[in-house]
């Protein structure tokens, strides 16, 4: 968790410093402090410690679940962290997916980094944090896997490179992961962002 050290006059003082200085909510902050005595023992100054204290997991839980009601949605939510990477999953379930999820997954995956950029506000460590809404993500990934699959086969076959497109990071990430140990084909991504694209090609 981010912490900073600073001198202030007084808790109060303190703890809105900190929370202006860390961009996080006052009652997120734990304090700590120690006096810094001058000469002939008298108080110099108060050097305090503050360290952000919150749970990532209920929180980004509780951002879901005050967002979806604030949209009246009802739904199911659920939370979990990967004990072996650190990730953050959350599922959402609810009548409405095809609207939580938007055109192409924009929606979900616009979901899913507001709430990274937002967790990161009280961590150093970089919060991975994963969003599916309906198992959209999961059905998502079959589908890219079944193309790669059928495409790779294709270009191993034909030796012309094969150019997959309107694919996100994450999506070309998977065809990356799923053709990596292929031994006739490899996997680039070319062009500049925001209009990057996936090229399959035969190994020389």
């Amino acid at each position: 968790m981010k912490t900073l050290v600073f001198e202030a006059k007084n808790d109060d003082e303190a703890r809105l410093h900190a929370a202006r200085e860390l961009r996080v909510n006052p009652t997120f902050i734990a304090l700590s402090h120690e006096e810094k005595k001058g000469m002939l023992g008298l108080k110099k100054t108060v050097q305090y410690t503050a360290t952000v204290n919150v749970n990532l997991l209920d929180f980004g839980y509780d951002f879901l679940k005050q967002t979806l009601s604030d949209l009246e949605i009802e739904a199911t939510l659920e939370a979990e962290q990967n004990t072996e990477t650190g990730a953050f999953h959350y599922t959402i379930d609810s009548e409405e997916n095809p609207l939580l999820i938007g055109k192409s997954g924009k929606t979900l995956h616009g979901f899913q980094t507001y709430m990274r950029n937002l967790m990161n506000l009280y961590s150093d460590e970089g919060v991975n944090v994963v969003l599916d809404i309906g198992d959209y993500k999961a059905n998502r990934e079959r589908q890219l896997e079944i193309l790669a699959t059928k495409t790779a086969k294709e270009v191993a076959r034909s030796k012309i490179p094969a150019t997959l497109r309107d694919l996100n990071a994450y999506e070309r990430r998977i065809v990356h992961t799923k053709l990596s140990e292929w031994r006739d084909v490899t996997t680039v991504s070319e062009g500049e962002r925001p209009n990057r694209y996936l090229v399959i090609k035969p190994k020389e």
